[in-house]
């Protein structure tokens, strides 16, 4: 099953990915599932999850105090702003896995600190080594030299906020049912990827000011 573990909806302050070309780009891309990962938002991921005809894993990008994790396999929405290690208690309690996102981005605001994800490394269940939209290859290859030094499973995304990213990075891993079958299958799973390029960060955005201006 090739399953892209990072996107976004319409939900996402800095998307405006609607669901039926969201299934449409899915299918085209060849993928056989996707993670929808609004930041701070849960409707979108459940919205995708009764209309689309392939799988759809709940998720949710969650601002802690300390940068993004995100839960996937989630039930119901996490507020941000949390302490890292609260977020990743709450992922847990809800029988989600905890999914550290482009961990060595350092352009992006939004990466987990260095503190919080040695703090958090114990705990979580797998460690996106390739996000299609991180503007240097180094910072998916210290991912990836990080999470094999700690024996954490790969997680690879596209980070989808634009129809055309869709399938630009995912993981291929043999069918599995639920939270646990998953994490069992990265085990024998591989991961695959290509980077988007800076253009896609210019249109991400231009759909945030859309969006501010649309609701002012």
């Amino acid at each position: 099953m090739k399953i892209d573990l990072h996107t976004h909806t319409l939900h996402s302050k800095d998307s405006l990915n609607e669901y039926d070309r969201i299934i449409e780009a899915v299918q085209r891309a060849g993928l056989d599932g996707i993670a929808v990962t609004d930041h701070n938002e849960f409707d979108g991921a459940l919205e995708m999850q009764r209309r689309a005809p392939f799988l759809v894993i709940p998720a949710e990008e969650i601002k802690t105090a300390e940068g993004e994790i995100i839960g996937l396999f989630l039930q119901e929405w996490i507020e941000p702003d949390l302490d890292p290690i609260e977020t990743v208690d709450r992922i847990h309690a809800q029988g989600g896995l905890a999914y550290v996102p482009h961990p060595f981005d350092r352009l992006r605001g939004s990466h987990i600190t260095r503190d919080a994800l040695v703090k958090v490394t114990p705990h979580i269940d797998l460690l996106e080594v390739f996000n299609a939209r991180n503007a240097l290859p180094q910072f998916n290859s210290r991912a990836l030299a990080y999470a094999r030094e700690h024996g954490i499973p790969a997680g690879a995304g596209s980070d989808a906020h634009t129809y055309d990213e869709y399938g630009a990075a995912y993981i291929d891993v043999p069918p599995f049912e639920g939270p646990q079958g998953f994490r069992d299958a990265l085990q024998h799973g591989t991961w695959h990827g290509r980077l988007t390029g800076p253009l896609v960060h210019v249109r991400t955005r231009l759909d945030r000011t859309r969006k501010i201006l649309a609701n002012r």
